[in-house]
């Protein structure tokens, strides 16, 4: 095995590249205000990623597989350091969640499967993310991201050197899920978040917010504000005036991408058919299948599951494939195909309800690679997959956090009885 094994970041869309020893890289440098549709992806040696040790913590089983070890290796840290970085700091998130990350279940649900008609040859595989760290798979995401913020501070590596006094603000743009894990880690460590959430973002989730320490903005869409979400634009406006993109969102943060890739990783024992992904800005979709691509012996279909109250990535899959020159000159075609989804978003999932998906690009990549496609599922699928969860397993997940289950029962005509398929269920219900 390399002795590091990511190398940089290249940009899908103009192939730039960015050194992994490169402190505080968040977008692509030809990233601009008049051409933002650029995003990175994580260039790794081509060995294949398997745990190298026995530990229930995903960012200790695989650690040598991540970006933020490589960043720190680059920068001098040894591998013992760089290990009880993660203990020390993963003690810290317990401290504040009452747990620490852990590798997620995966199993087969038995009964789940017998309700759907699946032989027991086949069947349906749950990855159970709903007892992770602030109760989804968001901080999986946004702990890649803190460790190299740390690893920066600690090495005077990051602009304000390592004075915790000056740390500039954290900032995010959630109505959930994400905005709870980030305030999580955030109070772990004492970094001050600003978080920009929707008028309509849920009483329980703000009070955990409040509970957290977060400042919170409240985002209702101004008169003059462009397309697109107005809490995404409120962020953008505080990260141009210094504030540290701390988003669930590869074009904006691409650490973001890093520590999700272990869902992938982990989920690749089993040999699997299908995946479901529910899809809202795209992270954890991209994420999943770019983990999969590294570790399993063979790439399962991916299917990106939305709703029929928002699908822009349904949408900006057939403009792709119809376009000129097809799938493989989407990204020179981003402004044609991905656009901002029209009315009102609505559907129970409401954390995939993003009216953009800011991955898509590697979404569909991942689709053509693994000859999967997208999903719109229907309203009334998005309530059943829910009540068969609720059913049929010991898990109890919101509507969002069940999604990609309603995308299989959309096609799920299209699935032999024999093929092994795999959702995951991340969200907590609150």
């Amino acid at each position: 095995m390399q002795s590091t094994a990511v190398i940089g970041w290249r940009c899908v869309v103009c192939g730039t590249t960015v050194d992994i020893s490169e402190p505080m890289v968040f977008k692509c440098p030809k990233s601009t205000a008049a051409d933002p549709h650029h995003t990175l992806q994580i260039v790794q040696h081509d060995e294949p990623v398997r745990p190298i040790s026995g530990d229930r913590n995903p960012f200790l089983a695989f650690q040598p597989f991540f970006a933020w070890d490589s960043f720190a290796a680059s920068l001098g840290m040894s591998e013992g350091d760089r290990r009880d970085l993660v203990i020390e700091v993963d003690a810290r998130v317990a401290a504040v969640d009452g747990t620490g990350f852990v590798i997620s279940p995966f199993a087969r649900a038995d009964a789940l499967s017998d309700a759907l008609g699946f032989s027991a040859v086949g069947g349906l595989w749950i990855k159970d993310e709903t007892h992770q760290v602030a109760g989804s798979h968001k901080a999986r995401h946004l702990f890649s991201t803190l460790l190299a913020l740390l690893v920066a501070e600690r090495n005077e590596a990051a602009p304000w050197g390592n004075r915790i006094g000056k740390r500039p603000v954290l900032a995010i743009s959630s109505c959930g899920n994400a905005a709870i894990a980030a305030s999580t880690l955030a109070a772990a460590v004492e970094w001050p978040i600003q978080v920009f959430v929707p008028p309509t973002a849920n009483a329980a989730v703000m009070a955990r917010l409040h509970e957290l320490g977060a400042t919170i903005t409240v985002c209702p869409r101004r008169p003059h504000d462009p397309p697109g979400d107005p809490c995404v634009l409120r962020y953008r406006e505080a990260v141009g005036a210094g504030a540290i993109p701390f988003s669930v969102q590869g074009p904006e943060n691409a650490w973001c991408l890093d520590g999700a890739r272990s869902l992938g990783w982990e989920m690749a024992a089993v040999p699997l058919d299908r995946i479901f992904v529910q899809v809202g800005g795209g992270a954890l979709t991209r994420s999943v299948i770019g983990g999969l691509a590294q570790s399993a012996a063979k790439l399962p279909m991916l299917h990106a599951v939305q709703t029929e109250g928002c699908a822009p990535l349904a949408r900006a899959w057939r403009r792709a494939l119809d376009g000129p020159g097809g799938l493989a000159t989407a990204g020179a075609r981003w402004s044609e195909c991905m656009t901002v989804w029209e009315g009102e978003p609505s559907s129970a999932a409401d954390g995939i309800l993003d009216d953009e998906t800011y991955d898509w690009l590697g979404i569909v990549n991942g689709m053509a690679a693994s000859g999967g496609s997208p999903v719109v599922a229907s309203e009334a699928h998005v309530l059943q997959a829910n009540e068969l969860s609720l059913a049929h397993t010991a898990i109890e997940a919101s509507f969002t956090g069940t999604a990609g289950l309603a995308g299989l029962l959309e096609i799920r005509s299209q699935i032999r009885d024999d093929e092994r398929v795999a959702v995951i269920f991340s969200g907590v219900r609150r």
